[in-house]
């Protein structure tokens, strides 16, 4: 037996990949998280209004999904509907980390793979091509600032938003600081756009080099976004099978019926599946549940990507399309919201703590999050994290196991598996601080 092991890198968080090799086949292929955290053990009699300060800290990436998915579940838990103003200014937020997410996964993580480099600064080695990359660096830097600026505007600070609390939101978003903002977006939306352009003609360079688009196993997808109404702030999950039609979508509340969630032998991040079938989350999950993004620039590059790969596409690199796609619609949906006026009106209602179990579920940008909350005499009795990189595990498992097998002969290793493996990884963009909540 031969093992391989792989660390990664331009990745959030720690994981490795190791391929285990038998008489020249490819025995198993697993991608490990390698760190124990314990939140929801540790959460466990924490006052249940403290939980929402608590919980974001599980990651600095991805902490403003968290505070929004605790938020909602004790909302569930006290019987809190919170007024539409706030409902729209969390949705801004949201917005946010899809836009710093999208444009850090795309340009710094992923780009360099276009063009079988380490990382964006090794794109060439001319000067005209080192200060190509570095312009490239700049342009991405600029978009992915409109995230954080949108996080730091609609949720209060940056790394561990405060404005969003039970019952709504603090505060509303000053017209002034929405019409500098606006500025900014409508200046940068076309930079955005010849950035995606950019990397979809890499994207097809890359493809024309290694000859694939990666594994393209018709598979289950799933998301809580609507199809013709793409809120992050969402209510209801919904599942496409392989052939695309679409199975009954359902409430948070009843998850435990479809989605199958246990521990993993090989790694510290737990594996989920629909009713036991390999599925994918994240933007490619979107994008074939999507009929319409409802912004003029993100629609057609929709149709692009429907007439050029169909509908659904599979092959797990039209992830990283996908992300570009949505990140154009950020921009633009983020710029129609804060067009209306989120400064006057209603933001927060009282409420009355009681016990119970609650279930609070978003969007993140790695798929559908789901908090879920038992509170007895204002204790938080148990805490469950459904984590959106676990609705991959699976389907990374066996993405690494189709790409092994491409590499490994009875001729030996072919050098160019080192890379693959980070490519089939990167697509996915998993969160491994989240994973191992």
């Amino acid at each position: 037996m031969t093992t391989l092991t792989y660390p990664l890198s331009r990745i959030e968080g720690h994981a490795r990949v190791v391929i285990d090799i038998h008489d020249n086949e490819v025995f198993r292929a697993d991608f490990q998280a390698m760190e124990m955290r314990g939140f929801s053990h540790y959460v466990r009699g924490v006052p249940a209004e403290q939980i929402t300060v608590i919980v974001p800290r599980i990651c600095g990436v991805c902490s403003t999904a968290h505070q929004v998915a605790s938020v909602k579940a004790l909302e569930d838990v006290f019987g809190v509907v919170p007024p539409p103003l706030a409902e729209d200014i969390r949705e801004v937020l949201l917005l946010g980390q899809l836009i710093q997410n999208q444009a850090t996964s795309l340009f710094i993580f992923t780009m360099p793979d276009r063009v079988n480099a380490s990382s964006l600064f090794e794109l060439s080695r001319s000067e005209a091509g080192k200060a190509r990359a570095f312009s490239l660096a700049q342009m991405a830097l600029r978009i992915r600032k409109i995230g954080t600026d949108l996080i730091s505007l609609a949720g209060g600070q940056f790394i561990h938003p405060i404005k969003t609390v039970i019952g709504g939101v603090t505060s509303g978003i000053p017209r002034v600081k929405a019409d500098q903002l606006i500025l900014t977006i409508e200046e940068l939306l076309p930079v955005a756009t010849d950035l995606l352009d950019i990397y979809w003609d890499l994207s097809m360079q890359m493809v024309d080099r290694i000859g694939s688009w990666g594994d393209d196993e018709p598979t289950h997808y799933l998301a809580s976004t609507e199809a013709n109404n793409y809120r992050l702030n969402s209510r209801r999950l919904r599942v496409m099978k392989p052939d695309g039609s679409e199975a009954p979508s359902f409430d948070p509340h009843e998850f435990e019926a479809y989605l199958q969630i246990t521990e993993s032998e090989y790694s510290y991040a737990g594996i989920s599946s629909y009713l036991g079938h390999i599925m994918r989350a994240n933007s490619l999950a979107r994008v074939n549940l999507a009929e319409s993004f409802g912004t003029p620039l993100a629609d057609a590059y929709r149709e692009r990507f429907v007439e050029t790969f169909g509908k659904p596409a599979h092959a797990i690199m039209f992830f990283d399309l996908c992300r570009g796609i949505e990140l154009v619609y950020a921009l633009e949906k983020a710029r129609q919201m804060l067009s209306g006026d989120l400064e006057h009106g209603e933001t927060e209602i009282g409420y009355t703590p009681r016990d119970g179990t609650g279930f609070g579920l978003v969007e993140a940008p790695r798929g559908p999050l789901i908090h879920r909350y038992e509170v007895e005499n204002g204790l938080i009795k148990s805490a469950d994290f459904v984590i959106p990189t676990v609705h991959n595990m699976l389907a990374i498992r066996r993405a690494l196991t189709v790409v092994a097998k491409r590499y490994v002969s009875h001729e030996g290793i072919d050098a160019e598996l080192e890379r693959a493996v980070g490519r089939v990884v990167r697509a996915f963009d998993p969160c491994i601080a989240c994973a191992t909540k």
